[in-house]
């Protein structure tokens, strides 16, 4: 009787420090993707930084919102921020063409020098694992966001975890946004 007791407590021990013992988190530097380019990028190498993730479209309404992302990232773009742009063709097929195509417009229609991404999906079967992290709670540990349309903007802080989500139909220079990048929550 004491023997089995004894197992008994041994196993309800096991299964409760089992159960307290959850998996860390994941940030953002646990995470790889490609460039526009075809290039490997370490999203480890943006520590200190905060960071916008904004899945973007060339044929969309909201593409004009290239222009304040662009001057957003020319006004506090650099050691503490940075915006990581990735067109993805999951709305309204209003990103069809290749990267090569897609880093043309950019460049040419509104001068983006912030750091675009290839194409990825952003919902469904088929999403990236990145966003993946970014729309669910089991993942990023904050709260689910899924991604409703083009120019969705993630918020990262300088320690690589989720700190908020701003939908399409904000400005990339919205208070919100700006006091954010500028030392507010």
């Amino acid at each position: 009787m004491i023997k089995q007791l004894f197992t008994l407590t041994v196993a309800v021990a096991t299964l409760l420090l089992s159960a307290s013992v959850s998996k860390p988190m994941k940030t953002l530097y646990d995470f790889k993707a490609k460039t526009i380019d075809g290039k490997d990028f370490d999203f480890s190498s943006l520590k200190g930084k905060k960071v916008m993730v904004v899945n973007t479209a060339s044929m969309c309404g909201f593409t004009p919102q290239y222009t304040d992302l662009e001057k957003l990232y020319k006004t506090y773009g650099g050691a503490k921020f940075t915006i990581i742009g990735f067109p993805a063709n999951n709305f309204g097929q209003q990103e069809p063409g290749p990267n090569d195509s897609i880093k043309i417009f950019c460049t040419k229609n509104y001068g983006v020098t912030f750091q675009m991404m290839a194409k990825i999906s952003v919902k469904g079967d088929d999403m990236d694992a990145l966003y993946k992290w970014l729309t669910e709670k089991s993942e990023n540990g904050k709260q689910d966001a899924p991604v409703m349309w083009n120019f969705q903007k993630f918020l990262i802080d300088e320690n690589g975890n989720w700190a908020g989500v701003a939908m399409s139909q904000e400005s990339p220079l919205s208070d919100h946004i700006v006091n954010w990048i500028k030392g507010g929550k």
